[in-house]
């Protein structure tokens, strides 16, 4: 669980409530791993599981490790959001927007017994240390290539929305133009029935969807990105882009949210229900 955060002199946390210069997201100047500052954490060489949350307010991360293991391929995604990908997909950096999970596998085999290996953020410096202990390699594991026989799927959707996110002349945080307002339903999707999301922004919006986990269609018309697979409930809608999901509403009726993920624009009420029918 990684986090930034800004700290008193005593060591209390540093947060500017009621300054607006913020309203834009609160950035820390220390990265805390489940908890602790920069830690650093010893393994063998061997391949290691990491379910990697961004729990931090707004920050997003471009994740490396410095150094490079040979050839490349740092970081093999199994899973995102909700649950196991069909294949994995291997990446050199992990680009990971607030509330956002990726499951990866990272072999420390293919570093020397002594290395330091840093989990480092491209745009805001170190995250955490690994150090390769041990011997010889005694790991015969290995990623399967499959991972899933989970439908990837969806029947075609039966209608389309559209929802804007966008800043208010009162540089307040809105969807379709519209300040929340508990009860006011943007959506009345049906149960059952898959529909196609389409969220369009001028800002960079992690935006997090309730109840159903969902599949990124598009990207500005074109194919998804290479960190949209799998079920997703979390998706980085990025300035000026247009993206489509598709989603299917099953199991419960009732009211859900559908809203910013960056912390202080959720609490600026960037945030709108949507109500499933029987």
């Amino acid at each position: 669980m990684i986090t930034d955060r800004a700290f008193e002199a005593d060591g209390s946390f540093r947060y500017p409530a009621g300054d607006k210069a913020y309203m834009s997201g609160v950035l820390g100047d220390v990265v805390l791993v489940n908890g602790l500052p920069w830690p650093v954490h010893e393994v063998d060489p061997a391949r290691y599981r990491l379910r990697v949350l961004n729990a931090s307010n707004a920050r997003r991360y471009r994740l490396r490790l410095d150094p490079q293991p040979p050839g490349g391929d740092a970081f093999v995604q199994i899973g995102s959001d909700g649950g196991l990908l069909e294949r994995p997909v291997r990446h050199d950096t992990l680009q990971i927007a607030p509330a956002e999970r990726f499951d990866v596998v990272v072999d420390f085999g293919r570093y020397k017994p002594g290395t330091r290996v840093k989990l480092v953020d491209r745009d805001g410096g170190d995250v955490m240390r690994f150090d390769v202990t041990g011997g010889e390699r005694g790991d015969d594991s290995a990623v399967p290539d499959r991972l899933s026989a989970a439908a990837t799927t969806l029947p075609e959707p039966v209608r389309t929305r559209s929802f804007k996110f966008s800043e208010a002349r009162d540089g307040t945080w809105r969807i379709n133009d519209l300040e929340y307002r508990p009860g006011r339903a943007l959506a009345r999707p049906k149960l059952g029935e898959v529909e196609r999301w389409r969220f369009v922004t001028d800002f960079h919006h992690p935006v997090h969807l309730h109840l159903n986990h969902f599949r990124v269609v598009s990207r500005n018309a074109q194919e998804p990105g290479p960190y949209d697979g799998g079920w997703k409930d979390t998706v980085d809608l990025r300035a000026a882009e247009a993206l489509e999901i598709a989603v299917r509403f099953t199991d419960y009726t009732g009211t859900f949210m559908l809203h910013c993920h960056n912390l202080e624009h959720e609490d600026m009420a960037m945030m709108g229900d949507f109500t499933v029918e029987q």
